[in-house]
């Protein structure tokens, strides 16, 4: 066992990891050897001697009365010494006092090193897995990309990102997406989980708001340095999104830098969303604007919002001309869908009489004159 702390720093460079923590795997794995080899009931600590560089077994034995009840107990007696014994070997030692032995694992030959060898082994790949843990659990909603190493019978798709094979589920995958093996794909962290059968285990999604998020983000510099904020987003993957944006410097425009000159920049996330389309909205705290404003391109009449028990806005009541509702409701619902999401509320519409003009203004419509007459009158 000599000079095994020499490998500390190997070890910690070959697997990315913090030499004091492969330090504390080390003893671990030391004393966990000595339990299964020397006596499992035996309290056991492992020290470093830096002069050797080595690690060290001791067993920590607690002196007691010599009628105390621990003593007749199987299991608990190896970790206790009466005080008549222990003044065999020290006449100073009091109750409570506790006594170190020194024990050799090389003593115990090679059953003793093979067992040793598995506790190091396993104690290290622990330790990997806990900081591979740890990172993508860092990540979970922030964008990673790898190449595809594999799709199964189920349509999942495979991943390889960085030292680790993360998940790509059917449900989690746009519809109408084929990957290829070999194809760079990029995703976000849905789900990391570790168990003692799988190991862990990676969850990717490309369905998510975050998603969205993330891509805006590597598109358009404002929203990557904060310039401009995404309050929300809400997707119906592969179909349409609507984002609510806000700029926290007042010479900026968000929803013309996030869109970009002639749409460049929109196009590009749009594209990677397999042409979904996406709204931008500039978002407000005044509620009845911002519902107005997730409507769009509907025009609307009036806004009521209406408040639960708790104070917190349940739902929004919205007047629209009649002309006006199926551009609010969209095709398949997804319009009124999306803004609900949007808005976390739920959106009741409610027709007027009034219609809009060849400006898109609101007007009344005449007494006895139908809507479609009033706009050609």
């Amino acid at each position: 066992m000599e000079k095994i702390l020499d490998i500390v720093d190997a070890i910690a460079h070959e697997k990315g990891l913090q030499p004091e923590k492969v330090l504390e795997s080390l003893k671990t794995a030391f004393v966990q050897t000595a339990k299964r080899v020397i006596d499992r009931n035996f309290a056991f600590e492992a020290n470093v001697d830096d002069e050797t560089k080595s690690i060290k077994i001791v067993q920590t034995i607690t002196v007691v009365a010599d009628d105390d009840v621990r003593l007749e107990d199987e299991e608990l007696a190896p970790a206790y010494i009466p005080l008549t014994e222990a003044r065999e070997y020290d006449d100073q030692v009091e109750l409570d006092d506790q006594l170190q032995v020194d024990h050799n694992l090389e003593d115990y030959g090679r059953t003793g090193a093979s067992q040793l060898h598995r506790e190091i082994e396993f104690h290290i790949q622990r330790l990997v897995e806990d900081e591979v843990y740890n990172k993508y659990q860092s990540k979970i909603g922030t964008l990673v990309s790898g190449r595809v190493t594999r799709v199964d019978a189920q349509n999942n798709t495979y991943i390889e990102i960085d030292e680790i094979r993360a998940i790509l589920p059917m449900k989690s995958r746009i519809k109408g997406e084929i990957f290829n093996i070999g194809d760079h794909v990029k995703a976000v962290v849905r789900r990391v989980n570790m168990d003692k059968e799988h190991g862990i285990g990676i969850e990717l999604s490309r369905t998510s708001p975050k998603f969205l998020e993330e891509l805006l983000a590597l598109e358009v510099p404002e929203i990557h340095d904060g310039t401009v904020i995404i309050e929300k987003a809400a997707r119906i993957p592969g179909e349409r999104a609507k984002i609510a944006i806000m700029s926290t410097h007042p010479q900026v425009d968000a929803v013309g830098a996030t869109v970009g000159v002639k749409g460049v920049r929109i196009n590009a996330v749009s594209d990677e969303l397999i042409g979904e389309n996406i709204d931008c909205i500039e978002y407000t705290t005044i509620t009845e604007l911002f519902v107005s404003r997730t409507m769009s391109p509907a025009i609307l009449s009036h806004v009521e919002i209406v408040k639960n028990e708790e104070g917190e806005n349940e739902k929004a009541i919205v007047t629209l001309p009649a002309d006006q509702k199926s551009k609010a409701i969209g095709k398949s619902g997804i319009n009124i869908r999306l803004a609900s999401m949007l808005t976390g509320m739920q959106i009741e519409l409610v027709e007027s009489d009034s219609v809009t003009n060849e400006d898109g203004e609101i007007e009344e419509a005449k007494d006895g004159v139908d809507a479609l007459e009033a706009l050609f009158s």
